[in-house]
């Protein structure tokens, strides 16, 4: 008998006992853990957000709607980018000066493969929702964030969360206004990993620049 067949084997015969038209919804499931660390104000609960992105090295920068498009633009001139992926729903002012300024858009269309991805110096994207106990930014591929591969592939992130409508505190919050059916992305701080000797390299399996807009009115 194969691993396989012996994982397989103890799930049959734990749910044993379950009726066959019994659905997930129909057993209550007792949810006794905080789900929330302590209370703060909206205006808190960003501060913590940008708290704890910084604390996981990403760069975080506060702007309004009308200094967003000027503060992209230097975002991706500061990195010297001259291509930027846009995924499909992404407002169009957003990157209205830095494709003044001569940055190439590139579409999140089927046909850009991870080899053209890998190729494009940025990535401009907005989120699901963002937590802020943990300073995780949630995708779900939804309009303006694209598919996963846009954001795990180029080498530079800029991530624009609307504050604070976007913000929660905590991840049972999040999980909330999540759709567990889509492909859901949880970002907490650039790509990096450490080995035994703790030396952390960054860029390994994502972005190795994660840039932050705290989007206000």
């Amino acid at each position: 008998m194969s691993s396989k067949d012996v994982v397989l084997s103890r799930v049959r015969k734990a749910l044993a006992d379950v009726p066959d038209d019994e659905q997930p919804q129909d057993v209550p499931v007792p949810r006794s853990y905080l789900r929330v660390h302590g209370e703060r104000t909206a205006v808190g609960t960003v501060a913590l957000l940008a708290d704890n992105l910084e604390d996981y090295r990403a760069l975080v920068h506060h702007c309004t709607g009308d200094e967003l498009p000027g503060l992209v633009a230097r975002l991706l001139a500061d990195r010297g980018a001259r291509t930027v992926v846009a995924p499909g729903g992404l407002p169009e002012g957003w990157l209205a000066m830095a494709v003044a300024d001569g940055v190439e858009r590139v579409p999140d269309a089927p046909d850009v493969t991870a080899r053209r991805l890998d190729a494009v110096d940025s990535v401009v994207t907005g989120c699901a929702v963002a937590v802020a106990e943990t300073g995780t930014l949630v995708l779900d591929a939804g309009a303006g964030q694209g598919r996963r591969r846009i954001t795990l592939v180029p080498d530079h992130h800029i991530c624009v969360v609307r504050v604070p409508e976007q913000v929660v505190d905590s991840v049972p919050q999040a999980l909330e206004q999540l759709d567990p059916t889509r492909p859901l992305t949880w970002i907490s701080g650039p790509s990096a990993t450490s080995d035994i000797e703790l030396d952390r390299v960054e860029g390994v399996h994502g972005p190795r620049v994660l840039e932050v807009v705290l989007l206000a009115g």
